[in-house]
Order: structure tokens, then sequence, then C-alpha cells
């Protein structure tokens, strides 16, 4: 049995950082720059889009991750979900293409994510955005790197008006009462939208009520080891691996800035 010791991640982190470059290789024949995705495409409910390549890398994900580590449940968006994985300590949670609406426009911004949850918290997360070449990853206690190059938040300052990236509604309502920020384009896949937030070119990203554990467990930890948290808006910390795995709404930051910026959207 894997234990949570760093040496234990260590040696599973380049198989999983494999499985997801290899995932963006499946992905890439059907994307379009610009332009409709080569990929069949259909909804589930009245809003959420699926296409033929989500499927494609959620089976190959799910067999690749499940053969380096048979003991851990599984969750995934795109895979019926199985209530045993409340029985295991550790569960892997993945989203095969997290911006699958993106992806089939063809807009850059979407990534494959994945992440390793031991009893409710993430120890390792590995985010591939195959567009831009960056692949983001941490393991808990040992740091985030993007490409390679380690990730660290500047706890002393930062840049004046802040760079905020999230929905209308919620921008509106921290500049009402923090002051003028800089807004950005919403980042339609919101894993990359925290990424940005750990390697800096976001300062405060917002996340919507809703979302999923697939959205955000693997950015999660890796903006926790680049210096960063990820709270809503009580403060409380994401649990995942729950019997419901969506979460209300909440705030990714620099922890410097996280009393001032939270204290704004609770007011």
């Amino acid at each position: 049995m894997l234990s949570s010791s760093p040496q234990s991640i260590a040696a599973l982190a380049p198989a999983v950082r494999d499985a997801a470059r290899q995932a963006g290789e499946l992905a890439l024949p059907y994307y379009r720059a610009g332009a409709q995705t080569a990929a069949r495409l259909w909804y589930k409910g009245q809003s959420s889009p699926v296409t033929e390549a989500d499927i494609a890398l959620d089976v190959f994900l799910k067999e690749h991750l499940s053969g380096l580590f048979p003991e851990a449940g599984w969750l995934s968006e795109e895979t019926a979900d199985d209530p045993s994985r409340l029985e295991q300590s550790y569960v892997w949670i993945v989203d095969p293409i997290d911006g699958t609406r993106a992806f089939a426009s063809g807009h850059a911004d979407w990534a494959i994510s994945i992440a390793l949850v031991k009893d409710g918290r993430p120890v390792l997360g590995v985010l591939h955005a195959p567009i831009h070449e960056r692949l983001y990853e941490a393991r808990i206690g040992e740091g985030a790197w993007c490409n390679g190059e380690r990730l660290a938040l500047d706890q002393a300052g930062g840049t004046s008006p802040a760079r905020v990236a999230g929905p209308k509604p919620l921008v509106d309502r921290l500049e009402r009462r923090m002051g003028p920020v800089e807004r950005l384009p919403k980042v339609p896949s919101l894993a990359l939208r925290l990424a940005r937030v750990a390697e800096g070119t976001i300062d405060i990203g917002l996340v919507s009520a809703n979302a999923q554990d697939w959205d955000i467990a693997a950015a999660d930890l890796i903006l926790q080891e680049a210096g960063g948290c990820l709270t809503g808006f009580d403060g409380s910390t994401p649990i995942y691996n729950r019997p419901q795995p969506s979460h209300d709404e909440m705030i990714a930051v620099a922890s410097r800035l996280h009393p001032r910026a939270i204290g704004a959207m609770r007011a």
C-alpha cells in the first residue's frame, strides 16, 4: 500500500506526469485551433458538452492510473460514479479535459487534470495544458513546478491593482469592497485559472458555486505548494471525495492577499 510519505509520492509522480502527456497526445488529433473540434459532440443535461475525446482520454487514464495504484478509488467527470470510492483512503480524481467547451470551440485554454487524494486532501497533482505546452505539478510538502521550474508566489508585495479573473458577478462584488482591480479575461478551464494564480499571472481567481472535485483538486495542491490557497468565502479548505463532490463559491489567491480578498467577498 502506498504511503503519503514524500518518497512514495515522488516515486509515483513521473508515471502520472507521463500519463498526462500521453493523454494530451490522444486529444490533439481532435483539436482544431479557432474552429469546432473534429470530435463528435453531445450534451449531458441541458448545457454540459462532452466530446468523444473526453471519453477516449477518460478510458485511457482510468486504465493507466488504476494500473499504477490499483488500491485507489476513482472519481472522474466522465465515469459513472462508484460509491465504493467513499470507502477508500486514496482516490484518483480526474478531469480528462477540463474546459471541454473551450476544447470543442478551438480555444487553447483546456487541460488534463489528475489528482491523487488521501483522506480528503490532494497529495499529488498534475495539470497538463497541451496547446500552451505547460505542465504543472505538485507533491504534498515538496513544492510545485511548471515545466520543471519551481513555482513560488511573492509573499512580500504584488501588483496594484490586483489582477482578477472569474465570473463577472463575483469580480463586481470584489471590486465594490476592495477597490479598483484589473479585470482579466475569464479562463474557461477552471483548473488553469487556479494554476495561473499559482504561477503569479493572476492575483485573485474567483470560482462560482458548484465547481466539482475534478475541476479543482489538482490545481488546489499546485496552488498550495506554490504559496497560495484555495478556500470558500468562509475560509474553509475544500474537502474531496465526499458523497456530493461539489463546492460553494471559492477564492484562489496568494497567501499574503487572502485576508483582504476574502474579507471583501464575505462583506
